[in-house]
């Protein structure tokens, strides 16, 4: 088919230019096509839904509400602001009457904004990606090389796969509570209890696709670390890890997913200040603006997902040697 295709642009470049042209346009339309039906439809069968706490909000009230979460934002950081400036003036004020004056400084305890959230819940997930990755993927390198571990440990994985984060949760609540004891803590519980959630929520795909990249290696290559005698730390940087990035990467991807999906249902349960409790406490709330609100953190969660995939999909086109094994 390539050749058919390079055949027909060295006879009529120009023809094939205009294709080219029409593909690159359509691609940029139809996407846009394609939201625009989505608002519309959106629109149109809001106005039918009556709920407990008004009609279902449309993009048009959902925008209004953005811009009122983004204001809420600014007037905070104005005011984060104006508190420190105070601290300053007065700590400037005391110094100069009194240079052996203590200074004492005090954190801003203003309640956290949307965007606050935003960044928590970012922590969070990334936090729990990364604890998973480094456990799955040198497991799954080593499961992929020797099938006895595999046989030891695929009944564990198979356990414990399909735990729904709901399951693990109180577990995870109980246990750090138990250990986690400080007077002066780094890290709250609930961030430890959302991080860990997603961590044993979110490492089975890349430990599985791991594992079966590493498997499926080569036997040439194989046979071609045989032939050079290549130490095993050797033969796992240069032949393993190589061949098994697009499969470890697919892996890396699909846990990504997850964990984004189960830290929201994690934070709402543990109240750990992310967009999950965010979400919660409007749906508690219940005013004439939580629906909006809730709306707009849904675009936004589904957003950052769609963002924090394609980040990933970025960094194996950097990593991966085969830039054709790249699934999009």
């Amino acid at each position: 088919m390539t050749a058919v295709l390079l055949r027909l642009k060295q006879a009529n470049p120009a023809r094939w230019s205009g294709l080219e042209w029409k593909q690159r346009i359509a691609g940029f339309l139809l996407p846009i096509l394609g939201i625009l039906i989505f608002l519309v439809i959106w629109q149109v069968g809001a106005q039918q839904i009556n709920t407990s706490l008004g009609t279902f909000p449309g993009p048009v009230q959902v925008q209004q509400q953005w811009t009122g979460l983004l204001a809420e934002h600014q007037r905070e950081q104005e005011r984060r602001t104006a508190f420190f400036e105070r601290q300053e003036e007065r700590n400037a004020a005391l110094l100069k009457a009194d240079p052996e004056a203590e200074v004492r400084w005090r954190d801003y305890s203003g309640r956290p904004t949307f965007f606050d959230q935003i960044i928590t819940s970012l922590w969070t997930v990334l936090s729990g990606f990364a604890l998973a990755s480094l456990i799955a993927i040198p497991l799954g390198i080593l499961i992929g090389l020797n099938y006895q571990v595999y046989q030891a440990i695929n009944p564990l994985i198979q356990l414990f796969k399909p735990i729904s984060p709901l399951a693990w949760l109180p577990l995870v609540t109980l246990v750090v509570s138990a250990v986690y004891v400080s007077n002066d803590p780094m890290f709250s519980r609930s961030f430890l209890v959302s991080m860990f959630t997603v961590t044993l929520c979110s490492l089975w795909p890349t430990l599985v696709n791991t594992s079966v990249g590493v498997s499926n290696v080569s036997k040439d290559l194989q046979n071609v670390s045989k032939v050079l005698r290549l130490g095993w730390f050797t033969h796992i940087r240069t032949i393993v890890i190589p061949s098994a990035i697009p499969m470890m990467f697919t892996g890396l991807r699909l846990s990504l997913g997850i964990a984004w999906m189960v830290l929201i249902a994690a934070e709402m349960l543990a109240q750990s200040p992310g967009l999950g409790k965010f979400v919660w406490d409007e749906f508690q709330n219940g005013s004439s603006d939580s629906l909006g609100r809730i709306c707009v953190a849904v675009l936004v969660i589904g957003l950052i997902g769609f963002l924090l995939d394609r980040s990933v999909l970025l960094l194996q086109s950097w990593v991966n040697w085969d830039k054709s094994a790249i699934v999009r």
